[in-house]
Parts: C-alpha cells; sequence; structure tokens
C-alpha cells in the first residue's frame, strides 16, 4: 500500500469516527432514521449520574466524606521527613511556633521514634477509613450498575417494534452488557476519584504556600494545563469510542443473527461469505480502537513530559533557595514529596482519560436510549380495565394507518363493527393489510387515522398494560423461551397450577406428546423450542394462548404448522374455545374459516367483500376466486 493511500485511509477513517452517528442503524427499513447523537457536556453527564443516583445519595455523601479524611491524613506523614531531617538528623533547634504544652522528645533518638509512631499511627487509620470507603463506592457502583441494566432493559422493552427491530437482539445486548454498565463505573472515574485528586491537590497547594507561596505559583501553573488537555481530550477521543462500540454492537447484532439463522446460511453455502463479512467489520473495529490508542498515547506523551519538567524546574527553583539559606533541607524534601503528591493525581486521571472517554461514550449511548420515546403512550387519566368489565366489541372507525417513515398507507379507510363474542375472519392475497390490521386490534400501533374502539372507548384511552391483558395472541411465527413446556405454557399466567396448564395443553391437542417427552411438562426445550417440530412449537403457543383465558383472540395462521389431523383437533378445541369471545382469524387454508361468523376480505388494505361463508361463494368476487383456486392446488 502507498504512503498516499494509507494517508487517504486514515483520512476517511478519522472522518467516519468523528461524525455523529444515530443510535441505531435502519434495518431493514423499518423506520425512519433516528436524529444524530452528539456529544453531552462534561457538566450534563455529571447532571444526569447525579438523577441517575436518586435514593443512594446518602451513602455516596458518606463515602466522600471519609475519603476526604482519609486523603487528608495522607498528608500528615510527609511532613516527618522535615521534622527527621532538620530537627533529628541535623540538630537543628526547634521552631518559637512549637507549644510549649506539647510535649518533645529530649533525645533525637526518642524525637525519631514518636515520629514514626505518629506516622505509622496516622496512616493505619488512614488506610482503614480509605478501605471502607472504597468499598462503599464498590457496593455503590456494582447497585447503579443494576439500576440503570434495569431501567435500560424495561424503557428498551417499551420502545416501539420498528425501533427494537433496528436495535436487533446481539446489538441490544451488548448495549445493555457494556454501555449500561457504564454509569456505575463512572462512580470512580468522575466522582470518587476526582474527589480524591481535588482533596489532594487543594490539600498540596495550601501546604506548598505554606512552605513558599512561590512554590503555588509554579504548581498552580499545572491546573489549567490539565483543564484544557481533558477539554481537547473530549473532543478528539470520545467520538472515537463512541463510535467504537457502536460497530462492536453492530457486530454483535449481526454475529447473533448470522447464528439464529445458521441453517439457512449452510442451507445456501454461506459460511465464508459470513465470516467474511465478520472479519472486515472487526477489521474496521480494531482500526477504530487503534486510531484512538494512537491520540491516547500521544495525550500520554504530553503528561510523560510535563511532569518531569515542571519538577525538574521547581527542584531547581528550591535547591537554588537552600543554597541562598532561605529554605532548610527538610523544606525542600518536605517540598519535593509534596510536589509528587500533587502530580499523582493529575498523572492518574491522565493515563486513565482513556477509560473515561469510552465509559463517558457508553454513557452517552445509553442517555440516548432512554431519551427516545417509548412504545404508544396513554392519554392522561387511561381507564384501567379489567376482564369482567368489558363485553368485548371492537370497532373500526375510518381506521388508516402507515408505518413510520413509510407514507405509503396500507390500511384504508376500514369501518368495522364487530359484536362481543363474533369470530371476524381475514383472508386475502399477501400485503393485503390482514396482519397490520390486527396489530392495530393489539394496539402495537396506533393508527394513523380514524380510531380502533373497545367497546365505544378509543384505545389510546385505555391503560396499555391493562388492554393487553385482554388479548391471548398465536402468530404463524411462533416464538418459545428457552425454559421448560410448563414453564412456556405458564407465561401467559404465572400464577396457573400444574392442573390449569395440563388442561391447556389438552385443549390445545398438546398433552399426548408433551407426555411422550422425557420429562414430560419438565422437559426442556431449548432455545425458541429448537428441540420441537414445527407443529409442536405451534400447539404450545395456542396452549399458552388458551390459559391466558382472554377476551378478545387473534389468531394469525396459528394452524399452519400442523398436519390434517391435529389441525382437525385443535380446530374443534379452537371452536370452544372462541365461542363468546371475540376473535380475529388469519388463516391461508380457506376451509378453516367456513364456520366464521363473517369473513373480510381484504384487497390493497380496503375491505372489498365481507359476509358468511356462503354468501361469498354466491357473489362471484375475489373470495370465491381464492377458494376455487385453493381446491385445484390440493386437488393437484
Amino acid at each position: 500500500m502507498s504512503e498516499g493511500h494509507r494517508v487517504s485511509s486514515r483520512k476517511r477513517l478519522e472522518e467516519v469516527a468523528s461524525t455523529p452517528t444515530a443510535t441505531g442503524s435502519n434495518a431493514g427499513g423499518l423506520g425512519p432514521e433516528l436524529p444524530k447523537t452528539r456529544n453531552r457536556s462534561i457538566f450534563e453527564l455529571y447532571r444526569a449520574l447525579f438523577a441517575l443516583m436518586k435514593g443512594h445519595r446518602g451513602m455516596l455523601a458518606l463515602t466522600l466524606a471519609t475519603l476526604t479524611i482519609s486523603t487528608s491524613l495522607r498528608l500528615i506523614p510527609p511532613a516527618a521527613t522535615k521534622v527527621v531531617i532538620d530537627y533529628v538528623l541535623l540538630k537543628r533547634p526547634l521552631p518559637e511556633q512549637v507549644p510549649s504544652w506539647l510535649p518533645m522528645p529530649p533525645s533525637g533518638l526518642g524525637m525519631l521514634t514518636a515520629v514514626v509512631v505518629v506516622v505509622f499511627a496516622v496512616s493505619i487509620v488512614g488506610a482503614l477509613l480509605g478501605l471502607w470507603g472504597r468499598w462503599r463506592a464498590t457496593v455503590l457502583t456494582k447497585q447503579i450498575q443494576v439500576k440503570v441494566r434495569r431501567r435500560v432493559f424495561e424503557h428498551a422493552s417499551k420502545l416501539p417494534l420498528h425501533r427494537i427491530y433496528q436495535l436487533k437482539s446481539g446489538g441490544l445486548s451488548s448495549l445493555l452488557r457494556e454501555d449500561a454498565g457504564a454509569p456505575g463505573e463512572m462512580v470512580f472515574n468522575m466522582i470518587y476519584n476526582p474527589w480524591r485528586a481535588v482533596t489532594q491537590l487543594i490539600g498540596g497547594l495550601l501546604i506548598l504556600a505554606w512552605i513558599d507561596w512561590r512554590f503555588l505559583l509554579g504548581a498552580a501553573f499545572l491546573i489549567p494545563v490539565a483543564y484544557w488537555a481533558d477539554r481537547l481530550w473530549n473532543r478528539v477521543l470520545r467520538p472515537i469510542h463512541r463510535r467504537s462500540r457502536r460497530q462492536r454492537q453492530e457486530i454483535d447484532a449481526k454475529s447473533a443473527e448470522t447464528f439464529g439463522g445458521i441453517r439457512v446460511v449452510r442451507a445456501f453455502g454461506r459460511q465464508k461469505t459470513e465470516a467474511t463479512r465478520f472479519v472486515r467489520e472487526s477489521h474496521f473495529l480494531t482500526r477504530l480502537e487503534m486510531l484512538g490508542w494512537y491520540r491516547a498515547r500521544a495525550f500520554d506523551l504530553f503528561w510523560d513530559l510535563l511532569m518531569p519538567t515542571a519538577s525538574g524546574i521547581l527542584l531547581l527553583y528550591g535547591g537554588w533557595q537552600v543554597l541562598q539559606g532561605a529554605l532548610s533541607p527538610g523544606d525542600l524534601m518536605m517540598f519535593l514529596v509534596y510536589l509528587a503528591m500533587l502530580l499523582e493525581p493529575i498523572a492518574v486521571l491522565a493515563s486513565n482519560m482513556t477509560s473515561l472517554q469510552n465509559n463517558l461514550s457508553g454513557f452517552d449511548r445509553v442517555l440516548d436510549l432512554l431519551a427516545e420515546p417509548a412504545e404508544l403512550q396513554s392519554r392522561p387519566g387511561a381507564i384501567a380495565v379489567r376482564k369482567g368489565d368489558v363485553s368485548g366489541r371492537i370497532t373500526l372507525d375510518r381506521l388508516r394507518f402507515h408505518y413510520p417513515g413509510h407514507p405509503e398507507e396500507v390500511i384504508r379507510g376500514i369501518d368495522l363493527e364487530v359484536e362481543p363474542g363474533e369470530t371476524i375472519a381475514l383472508v386475502g392475497r399477501s400485503g393485503a393489510g390482514k396482519t397490520t390490521l390486527c396489530n392495530l386490534v393489539a394496539r402495537f400501533y396506533d393508527p394513523t387515522g380514524g380510531a380502533v374502539r373497545l367497546d365505544g372507548i378509543d384505545l389510546r384511552d385505555i391503560d396499555l398494560q391493562r388492554y393487553r391483558r385482554l388479548l391471548g395472541i398465536v402468530e404463524q411465527d411462533v416464538f418459545l423461551f428457552d425454559g421448560t413446556v410448563g414453564e412456556n405454557i405458564a407465561y401467559a399466567d404465572r400464577r396457573a397450577s400444574r392442573r390449569a396448564i395440563e388442561e391447556a395443553a389438552e385443549a390445545a391437542n398438546a398433552a399426548a406428546f408433551i407426555e411422550a417427552l422425557p420429562d414430560g411438562y419438565d422437559t426442556l426445550i431449548g432455545e425458541r423450542g429448537v428441540r420441537l417440530s414445527g407443529g409442536q412449537r405451534q400447539r404450545l403457543a395456542i396452549a399458552r394462548a388458551i390459559l391466558a383465558d382472554p377476551v378478545i383472540f387473534i389468531l394469525d395462521e396459528a394452524t399452519s404448522n400442523l398436519d390434517s389431523e391435529s389441525e382437525r383437533l385443535i380446530q374443534g378445541a379452537l371452536a370452544d374455545l372462541m365461542r363468546n369471545r371475540t376473535s380475529f382469524v388469519i388463516a391461508h387454508r380457506l376451509s378453516t374459516i367456513r364456520d366464521a361468523d363473517r369473513i373480510l376480505v381484504l384487497d390493497g388494505g380496503e375491505v372489498v367483500e365481507s359476509g358468511s361463508h356462503a354468501e361469498l361463494m354466491e357473489s362471484s368476487g375475489l373470495y370465491r376466486d381464492m377458494v376455487e383456486l385453493q381446491r385445484m392446488e390440493e386437488g393437484f
């Protein structure tokens, strides 16, 4: 690679790293691009961190008080160097400022022993206080991490569906594991360590001023230098760490997606392609991290040169003062010790600045996610409905809808009145709007026009979580959790008894295959039910919905993965279950919806036909054509 090409590549990398990014990718075009993010100021981050520490501030104050005392005690032992050198080794007379009531050992050895005992006692007390305070700060760190991770998890679970699809499972796991842990680590990086540094800095400056005010001026010069270096560091390094974290999240998300669809990957022989993509994206992440490393080392070099230069200048001045007789050798040695203690916190903060910027970038991303609007909001004063209080009448009033970021409407002005206990079958070509209509009834989305009403009440005026408890949903793409058979059925009702679980399985025609499993209802089924067949997974999902005892049933191709015999048995169970329950049924096999009270034929987001099976067969419309075509296919 030529030198010019390397420079050009490095420049492009820096441009990518420093460009503000959205908090997630627009995965699959499922939603609008999110607004670009920005680096928050250090004061904004302090305010946000302080807000997250609500309920822990008392312990934080106690920890900082302990830290102040232990750090102040650390400033006492260096003063012993002056006493030992001037008054023990050089035998200089004690200064007149020493109080007469203070007992002083008569011999040099006695004074040396007394100094050692005092230094040892002060050091032990300071070390024990510091250890206790650090332990409490560590506990506080873990509590904050758990609190923030829980808050991020709960908020992420309430985000709009299109946003969750953008995050993907692996990316969200990365955000929860790494970014959500950053606020806890910042208890040390932004509060504990800076507080200790400031305490030690102020104490050291006061002692230097007592020795010689000119020493104070020389040492104080380092403070604005450190401040401006930190600001430059914040502007140069944090965007790189932020972009690195986003790249790492994308790699995790795509890796999880690849292994989740490993059967498809292998079926099309794409293992090498996926591995190449992983290596390419990991290589880009490595280059970002190396760019951050180079810039961090530049700052380290700056401090490595600044500290000895400042120390050398001050040592030269102090030595000259001793030669002039203005300072004693003890004063100079004490000054050098305090100078080291003065520079120590600055050097430590400088060397830890990389991890701090990494934490700041993670905290930025957490705040970005928490600032995103949650899922559909109920209006003020939302009604908390209960199963016994509703009849199940569903009204669609001039219903219109388009997905976020896609202006084309997929539901166009549908009016429908569904009586309590009525079964509505939805049929139509792929993309006609059947699943979208059910999603609006389940309030996974809010309509962009018109309204969905339950017993005459707009769903937006009903508490969302209470409304969802009225629903039972079975979809074509069944999702099961990595647990036992019984736990997956009981997911609909955590208080369900074993007898209720077994009855739900019996109603879903699942009891026979469950009892044949090695451990019956206690059999582990693996992630997404990987150890079960498609039909078995479908029957467990139906049993789960049956156990929920819903007021409103939504069945989206619920029997699509079943053989004819199982489908016939389950249809009988579902018919009994749907009696006196408002039900919406999407079915590919039109023979399964013959007994529906009404069949709605959707085309282009509109209801083009409506009626019973017999009525629609007589009308010679789209429904009849679909039935005839399916009969021909089955006959063939």
